[in-house]
């Protein structure tokens, strides 16, 4: 149980810090105009919200954390 929450709290970390230098994009459609059956559609890339990474790396450093000071049995 230790080495899976320091595994996945260097993941977390490691994400969290590529989403805050906003590194990590999604693609968005949206329909700006629609006439009948016409319509145009735009696809824009967007980066995730730096929050989400800040998150992350906060979640990480705790399971790193909790996984270094847990006793082994």
């Amino acid at each position: 149980m230790r080495i899976a929450a320091i595994l996945v709290g260097i993941v977390l970390i490691a994400l969290g810090v590529w989403i805050a230098m906003g590194k990590l994009t999604y693609s968005s459609t949206q329909t700006p105009i629609k006439f009948g059956q016409f319509e145009v559609k735009t696809s824009v890339e967007k980066p995730v919200p730096t929050p989400f990474g800040y998150g992350g790396i906060v979640v990480g450093v705790v399971l790193v954390a909790a996984g270094a000071l847990k006793k082994p049995r």
